[in-house]
């Protein structure tokens, strides 16, 4: 048996050790709580957010039934497709960017339809009702630093989404401290780890007939042009902030 001397100084050890403790704010934690932590939420299906404003919002750039049909039911298509095809393929991952990625090593199907999630998840939140105007701060004097002057990234952008054979997108990225202007075919992506066009995006145009037809038949031209009327700079300039 302990002396009493010696129990009561074990006691008042153990005390001081928890009060240390206490006092600069660290946390008691199991090892199965640590561990808990450190796992990752993995996905097995994505959803549609919002739109964010009404489908007429964007009018006189993009017309009411355009915005109706490209949301509804373009864009809910791919969502739909790309978890059947999820499914299908016992697919899990971490995010959409994530499977971007790694976008190689699955089907052609998770490839068009996960691109197509991402690209208009992407276009609805870089457009708003009368736009934000021009560039500011940091974004235009990257844009700046990059292409001289807005104009010519106005130019440069537009003949990208321009000259983009079929269907497809044009792209403003930032890719190691600068900003690229390209396009990609289809729905690939500038994150999508086999396309030629790489970095991470800040602004995109969808040229798929179905995003202007309605409106501008065959002047793509028109609505390029028009497109600048309605960028949510604010929005670019946090995609580019995230980054940085």
């Amino acid at each position: 048996m302990e002396k009493p001397n010696t129990t009561r100084r074990n006691f008042l050890l153990t005390t001081v050790k928890a009060g240390l403790v206490a006092g600069i704010g660290l946390p008691v934690v199991s090892c199965s709580q640590t561990k808990k932590t450190e796992e990752k939420v993995m996905l097995k299906s994505f959803s549609q957010a919002p739109l964010g404003y009404a489908y007429n919002a964007l009018e006189p750039v993009i017309d009411a039934m355009t915005m109706e049909i490209h949301y509804s039911r373009h864009h809910a298509a791919y969502v739909n497709n790309l978890n059947k095809a999820m499914e299908a393929e016992n697919i899990e991952t971490e995010s959409l960017e994530s499977l971007m990625g790694n976008i190689s090593t699955y089907s052609t199907a998770v490839r068009n339809n996960g691109g197509g999630h991402y690209n208009h998840d992407l276009f609805w939140k870089i457009m708003s009702p009368g736009g934000s105007s021009m560039p500011t701060g940091a974004l235009l004097d990257a844009i700046n630093a990059s292409f001289d002057s807005y104009d010519n990234f106005k130019e440069q952008f537009s003949n990208a989404a321009l000259t983009r054979f079929g269907s497809g997108w044009g792209w403003l990225v930032e890719n190691n401290g600068k900003l690229l202007i390209g396009s990609t075919p289809n729905q690939d992506n500038p994150l999508m780890d086999l396309s030629d066009f790489k970095g991470n995006p800040l602004l995109g145009i969808d040229v798929w007939e179905h995003a202007y037809y309605l409106k501008y038949q065959n002047r793509r031209g028109d609505y390029i042009n028009a497109f600048f009327d309605i960028i949510n700079w604010d929005q670019v300039s946090a995609r580019l902030n995230a980054i940085s």
